[in-house]
Formats: structure tokens, C-alpha cells, sequence
């Protein structure tokens, strides 16, 4: 089966698994700009994370033969920091950058008036430059959070359907798919879905304008989960092409709104054997 992850933090991985990740069919990703784990103390940090997204990553997942794209915002768990507030000042410089496939993650973490400001100011961003958004939801009441999200994308002005929602569950994603939105699902260990209980979304809800996603980052997270997902739809009687709807031809169409998505050529040169003079070799062989 052939896979687009939409949403991975590659940054928090290992070439080990882009290599995995290819050997189990993944051929594109979308990485969204995310928090560090920890605090950051300016906003000169976003701007040296966000030229490393389009810049080194790319460089990096084009090496195991994925094509590496990314959403630039800021999230809504720093935009309660005043420290990176300014960040927003900075987003128009990278939206309008190649590779960039929509303004997020923005939304709603504790739902403050902070993340709100940010939120709408970043649905407006995505307006002007003409890009979807991707939406984070909060992991705590998150059926008020996917509520007041919803409302504040229809005051935006955007078309729904230049909108996902994501890390969604069983009690959101009715009013998400109802709204015109995009309903997006982290298949993550532990703490969002599991395969079987995405299976049994899909079974319910139908196949359109849904997407799966892995979100692994630098927690207890595997950027195979959507291969699982796939599997566990076969094994569920789906058919290869409604696995191959949900996990390639969905993310394709709704980042496609972009203009912006570059998919891999097969035929295509190699990509360049380096970036700003590095390289993924580390010394000489030794026997």
C-alpha cells in the first residue's frame, strides 16, 4: 500500500525510521510545525526551527525517498507564552514559502483567550495566502474545544473544506465531518486511537474527507501507525482501494489545495547528495 503520513514530526525521528517508513510504503509526509517539549525563550528559535523544517528535513527525507511537506504556525501551547506571541508577526516570510501546505498547527490546547487570539489571527493568515489550516484540538475537553473551534472557523470565512481538524475521537467527529471540515484521527499508542477503534470510525462514518495520521514526535509514539491502520482495514473488509483512498488519495487531495504539494517521481535524478554542505555520512567505513 502506498502512504501519506499528514501528519508526522520528523524532526523527533530517526533515519532508522525513514527507512521503515519507506519500507512500509510511505511516500509522502506533511510535518507540522510543533513545541519543542520544552519552553522556547524567543522567537528567533521558531525562525531557526521553521528554515530546518523547509530546509535540512526536506533535504533528509528526500534521501530515503519521501517527499517532505510542512505546515508553518504557532502552536497553541506557546501561544500562551508572551515570549513567542511575535512569532505571528513572522509567519507571512515562511507561508509563502515552497513546501509550505498550510498555516498550523493553530487551535486550542487549554483554551485560553491567548490561543483564541492566535487561532483567529492565524485563520486569517491562511485566508490571505490562500492555504488550509490545520487544526489541534484540545486533549482536555475536547468536545467543548472541537465545539468552539468549529464556530470560530465558520466566523473565519474560509471554506470548510479548506480546514482539518485533527486528533480527533468517537465524540467529535460527527460535528466536524456535519461542519464541511476536514476529520483528521492520531492512531498514537496510549493516549488517542488505536487501529481497531479508527476501523470502527470508518465502518460508521464513511471515507470521505477523513485522514489518519501517526503524529509520532519524540513521545511513546510509532511512525508506522498508519501501515497498522491499513491492515487493520483489510482485515476489517475494506478493500485496497478505500485503504488507499483514506491513506493516500485523501491527504493528497486536501494538501492539494495548496498548490504546493510536490509528490516523489520515481523517474525523477537523485536528489542532491548534500545540503548547505552536509551531508548524512558520518566518516569513512571502516572494516
Amino acid at each position: 500500500m502506498r502512504i501519506f503520513d499528514p501528519h508526522i514530526h520528523m524532526t523527533s525521528r530517526t533515519t532508522d525510521d525513514y527507512r521503515a517508513m519507506y519500507d512500509a510504503g510511505v511516500r509522502a509526509v506533511t510535518e507540522p510545525a510543533f513545541w519543542l517539549g520544552q519552553p522556547r525563550t524567543s522567537v528567533d528559535s521558531f525562525l531557526d526551527y521553521f528554515d530546518g523544517l523547509l530546509g535540512w528535513e526536506r533535504f533528509r527525507a528526500s534521501r530515503f525517498g519521501i517527499a517532505h511537506h510542512a505546515t508553518i504556525g504557532l502552536n497553541p501551547k506557546e501561544a500562551n507564552d508572551p515570549r513567542c506571541i511575535g512569532v505571528l508577526e513572522k509567519l507571512p516570510r515562511y507561508l509563502a514559502k515552497d513546501g509550505v501546505v498550510a498555516v498550523g498547527e493553530t487551535g486550542f490546547d487549554s483554551m485560553t483567550p491567548e490561543e483564541e487570539f492566535a487561532f483567529v489571527r492565524q485563520l486569517e493568515l491562511a485566508g490571505e495566502h490562500e492555504l488550509p489550516a490545520m487544526v489541534h484540538t484540545p486533549h482536555r475537553d475536547k468536545e467543548a474545544g472541537t465545539r468552539r473551534t468549529l464556530e470560530i472557523v465558520a466566523q473565519s470565512g474560509l471554506d470548510a473544506a479548506d480546514v482539518v481538524v485533527d486528533h480527533l475521537n468517537e465524540r467529535t467527529v460527527d460535528m466536524v465531518l456535519d461542519s464541511g471540515s476536514w476529520a483528521a484521527f492520531s492512531i498514537y499508542p496510549d493516549t488517542k486511537m488505536s487501529p481497531d477503534r479508527m476501523v470502527t470510525i470508518l465502518q460508521r462514518v464513511g471515507l470521505e474527507r477523513v485522514m489518519v495520521n501517526s503524529a509520532a514526535d519524540w513521545g511513546h509514539s510509532d511512525p508506522l501507525t498508519t501501515l497498522y491502520t491499513g491492515r487493520a482495514m483489510l482485515a476489517a473488509g475494506f478493500t485496497e482501494d478505500d485503504v488507499d483512498r483514506v491513506l493516500w488519495r485523501n491527504p493528497v487531495e486536501f494538501y492539494g489545495r495548496s498548490g504546493r504539494l510536490v509528490l516523489p517521481d520515481e523517474n525523477a535524478s537523485a536528489p542532491a547528495a548534500d545540503f548547505a554542505g552536509n551531508s548524512l555520512a558520518r566518516g569513512e567505513a571502516i572494516d
